[in-house]
């Protein structure tokens, strides 16, 4: 005799439910419970021990009108994102492009240029750090060769965040790998009727390969938006915030308000803007996708 529809679906659900069970133990514990619990502290005076003290919307207001730090966090983020973002995204299309092409030994140097991306942050910083170095650094070393002064690269603040963003722009293999993902599931028929009809090279980049690449650029937009506005320990190794608060991103303001000052609660407040800002912006380009982004057989 079977066993009846309603007591085998309770049982599948039952075991689905099983299955499930250590990542919904996980995403609550390790995800969600401290993502509330930092919400309540952004609304009270907590330094880490005792119990935290409800002050409403105080760390708020003190953020916004009193703090300059917090200011410096914004700008000095923001010139990063919108120095790196843009650059990064040509930047990797134009290498996806190049490793796209059929040549003998085209896997080691797909290779060479995605090694960065999987190497670890604190390596990198050690490495560019001594790049970097104003009086010992290659990068001066090479200047010197043309005649060029030494440039205070670390130390100067007009020209450290051109520094960080060329050292982000060494790990841009990461979005490279997805672009050349993207490149080799266009279909080959495409660019064949493309020549037939008598467009060049330019002609089929601007007319098959861009817009088949854009759900790929969309992803790349909303990845790197969000991994380019918590950059971290690259800062945190190679200058602390400084020269003269230019390389004072949010994630440094958060560590030295949390660690240093042990003003947790005012940390948590400033990670909350940061995660509304990041998440104001996300909203934001998936709200333009419809305008830009082109899937392949979706019916308009």
């Amino acid at each position: 005799m079977s066993m009846p529809k309603t007591k085998m679906a309770r049982r599948e659900a039952i075991e689905g439910f099983l299955f499930i069970m250590p990542w919904l133990l996980g995403y609550l514990i390790f995800r969600l419970g401290p993502l509330l619990a930092s919400l309540y502290l952004s609304f009270t005076n907590y330094g880490g021990s005792g119990a935290p003290k409800w002050i409403g919307l105080d760390n708020y207001v003190y953020m916004l009108t009193e703090d300059p730090r917090f200011w410096d966090s914004v700008r000095s983020t923001l010139s990063f994102v919108a120095g790196f973002l843009p650059l990064s995204l040509v930047i990797g299309l134009g290498i996806a492009l190049l490793m796209n092409q059929k040549v003998r030994g085209i896997l080691v140097f797909r290779g060479i240029y995605y090694l960065p991306a999987v190497t670890t942050g604190v390596a990198v910083a050690l490495l560019w750090q001594f790049v970097f170095h104003k009086q010992y650094g290659v990068l001066n070393g090479i200047l010197s060769w043309f005649g060029a002064p030494q440039i205070g690269w670390l130390v100067d603040p007009n020209v450290v965040m051109y520094a960080f963003i060329l050292m982000a722009l060494w790990g841009v293999g990461g979005t490279m790998i997805v672009y050349l993902a993207g490149l080799q599931s266009i279909p080959s028929e495409l660019y064949e009727a493309a020549t037939i009809d008598g467009a060049n090279s330019i002609q089929r980049f601007w007319s098959v390969t861009l817009p088949l690449l854009t759900p790929v650029i969309f992803f790349n937009v909303i990845t790197g938006l969000i991994a380019a506005f918590q950059i971290f320990e690259n800062a945190y190794i190679m200058t602390s915030g400084g020269p003269n608060f230019a390389t004072y991103f949010f994630g440094l303001n958060i560590y030295f308000t949390a660690f240093r000052s042990l003003r947790f609660g005012y940390a948590s407040t400033i990670a909350y803007i940061l995660f509304i800002l990041i998440a104001a912006l996300t909203l934001f380009v998936m709200s333009t996708s419809r305008r830009w982004v082109y899937y392949a057989g979706e019916k308009e």
